[in-house]
């Protein structure tokens, strides 16, 4: 495992852990302890699956009815009691879809969250040679999950700024600023725009895992996560740049054949809608323990120490009051990426 290469190693120069390197070294861990991932997988990952799967076809047949109503009530005289029967069915559709839609991210956050806890737990209590049982794991994500909940509000409080002071700058440069001038800033803002929300996306990925490992949380472990991708802002770009399009990809083709696909076989949207949940499955996973992996890559490219002994100590403490974490003899190795 590369977070336990020797010291002998370190002093005949830098191991290489690049790109490729994370995506390797995340897929031997879960190889290496198949089985506390699946029982992970199966308990919170995979209704983590479900419910993102579930919505996007609920969803759609939600508004489905909705359009269907408003396009009723446009042919339908108003005043009339057909019109006022339309419009109460119109109004009960649309208070069903937003209460869907609350719930849905109220659940999907929850199970996120609660994934998140299990996962990156997992990988340091494999890191320190922790006792490991999924008993143990379960027992503890509810603790770390408390955390988590604080750092995420934070975050939707960052990127609520964030949105606000991008759409402000758009309405000056669309109708303050002259043609064509107001224009090229509109295109070099939305450059911008993408370039700063996968910045605070991959900040947002980092501060989950230092929630968890740290004593830090909320605003401070986005400052945490943002002075550890410094120097490595390229991988760390990258790797969430994948992860996301990967996402998509599942997203797009479980939309346009399983969800749209009503003038395909049965067979074929049943046979896609499997493989976009077994794709979706393991790519939540596999995106989980990524970030953790290159948590530990940029946490040794600062010579940040991690002892190994603390660190079991605070996974300990998650019964009590998690402590901060501390280094003096085992240090990550300076990966070169």
């Amino acid at each position: 495992m590369v977070i336990e290469k020797s010291k002998s190693r370190r002093t005949r120069g830098d191991a290489i852990l690049g790109f490729f390197g994370i995506f390797k070294e995340s897929y031997k861990i879960i190889i290496s302890w198949r089985k506390i991932f699946t029982q992970v997988t199966l308990t919170l990952i995979l209704p983590l699956t479900f419910v993102f799967l579930a919505h996007l076809k609920i969803s759609n047949s939600l508004f489905q009815d909705i359009e269907h109503t408003e396009h009723q009530k446009q042919y339908t005289r108003p005043g009339t009691k057909r019109y006022s029967n339309v419009s109460d069915t119109l109004s009960s559709e649309w208070i069903t879809f937003i209460f869907f839609e609350v719930a849905y991210i109220a659940v999907f956050l929850i199970l996120s969250l609660l994934s998140t806890a299990a996962v990156v737990y997992t990988i340091a209590s494999v890191y320190t040679g922790h006792e490991l049982t999924f008993k143990k794991v379960m027992s503890v994500v509810p603790k770390v999950w408390k955390k988590l909940i604080v750092t995420l509000l934070c975050i939707f409080v960052a990127f609520f700024v964030y949105n606000f002071l991008a759409i402000l700058f758009m309405f000056i440069s669309i109708f303050l600023v002259p043609y064509p001038f107001g224009t090229i800033f509109v295109y070099v803002f939305l450059i911008i725009y993408i370039i700063g929300s996968v910045y605070m996306t991959v900040c947002w990925q980092l501060a989950s895992v230092v929630s968890v490992l740290e004593s830090s949380y909320g605003f401070q472990a986005m400052t945490k996560s943002k002075n550890l991708i410094k120097g490595n802002k390229i991988v760390a770009f990258s790797v969430s740049i994948l992860l996301s399009l990967s996402f998509f990809v599942i997203k797009f083709v479980f939309d346009l054949i399983v969800v749209h696909g009503s003038s395909l076989d049965a067979w074929k949207r049943v046979g896609f809608g499997a493989l976009c949940s077994i794709l979706l499955l393991f790519g939540f996973l596999f995106g989980l323990v990524v970030h953790t992996v290159l948590y530990l890559v940029c946490k040794s490219y600062h010579h940040e120490n991690i002892d190994k002994g603390d660190l079991s100590n605070h996974l300990e403490s998650y019964l009590g009051e998690y402590e901060p974490l501390g280094g003096k003899d085992i240090q990550l190795e300076h990966y070169q990426v």
